[in-house]
């Protein structure tokens, strides 16, 4: 008689949001889906975070834009989109022929400018949550200014939570003295979740010509180099908040995503290793079902903040 095993359970719910495994796409990393589906199947992914959406379009920063690190990459887009109206008109309804919960990225310059693309979603259909982006480092105006204190953390979600009843996750910044202040602020303001790290601020120079290698000048620092920042965030803020906490920073392999789930993230999103391998995403989850099996592990949620339990599961 043949042994029958069950694969290990990877669906999860992070804010009501339900979702088939708890690898997500890093917003500003896949575009609106349309430009990777021909090499990742949507359906496959536990939910698309899809790039900053403001109320007008914005035009981003001049170029040269992104730059390769050592162990990483800089970047400063400065969250180039086509504007809400564009995102609900064309984008929108092209999404909806996948199985995959769409999380929209709200960015805006003020508070007004989050109510009312926040107010727009809302009403949009098709969209399982919202991401707060207060954490950009590549725009002059909102984003890292509000998200960089817990007094601007708070308003901007505030105002939010009275505009929509769909999961409001706020997505926070690094570049803080206090990361827990802040993701405390965003949880007692109505955030349902929480999203981190962005970007560190960093930038380069070529020391041949003397030039920055930015037109921005400074950027924001993604991949690996970032992973043991993003850790420690993700667990000191896991520890203290009652809402799902959603760990980026540097996952590139399997084993990079367990680590965060480890510390206390109950999904992870993946995106600069998107850059390097487009199929990356659907490799680490894949990763993710093997490392269960692996330990003889039957859901993903049991090994959810199991780092220093110094057994394996």
């Amino acid at each position: 008689m043949v042994e029958i095993t069950q694969s290990p359970n990877l669906s999860v719910e992070i804010a009501g949001i339900r979702m088939k495994n708890p690898v997500m796409t890093a917003s500003g990393t896949f575009g609106f889906g349309k430009e990777l589906c021909d090499l990742v199947d949507l359906n496959s992914l536990g939910a698309l975070v899809t790039k900053g959406t403001s109320l007008e379009p914005w035009l981003g920063n001049p170029y040269p834009r992104t730059v390769e690190t050592p162990a990483g990459m800089l970047n400063a887009i400065g969250l180039q989109n086509d504007g809400v109206h564009s995102f609900v008109d064309e984008k929108l309804p092209w999404l909806s022929q996948f199985d995959v919960p769409v999380i929209a990225n709200v960015v805006g310059k003020t508070v007004e400018e989050y109510v009312e693309v926040s107010r727009i979603l809302d009403r949009a259909g098709g969209i399982a949550g919202l991401e707060i982006n207060i954490s950009c480092p590549n725009v002059k105006e909102g984003c890292i200014a509000f998200g960089s204190s817990a007094q601007g953390t708070a308003e901007v979600i505030e105002a939010v939570r009275k505009v929509t009843e769909l999961p409001v996750i706020a997505k926070l910044s690094p570049n803080v003295t206090s990361i827990v202040e802040i993701a405390r602020a965003a949880v007692a303001a109505g955030a349902d979740a929480v999203s981190l790290i962005n970007t560190l601020l960093g930038l380069a120079v070529d020391p041949w010509t003397r030039e920055f290698k930015l037109a921005n000048i400074t950027g924001g620092l993604s991949g690996p180099a970032i992973k043991p920042i993003a850790l420690r965030m993700v667990w000191e803020v896991s520890r203290v908040v009652s809402v799902p906490v959603i760990g980026m920073g540097g996952i590139m392999t399997a084993s990079d995503a367990v680590e965060f789930l480890l510390v206390g993230a109950s999904a992870v999103a993946v995106g600069t290793a998107t850059f390097v391998n487009p199929c990356a995403i659907n490799e680490i989850t894949d990763g993710l079902r093997s490392y269960l099996d692996n330990f003889g592990v039957s859901d993903v949620r049991e090994i959810v903040g199991a780092a220093g339990s110094r057994t394996a599961p």
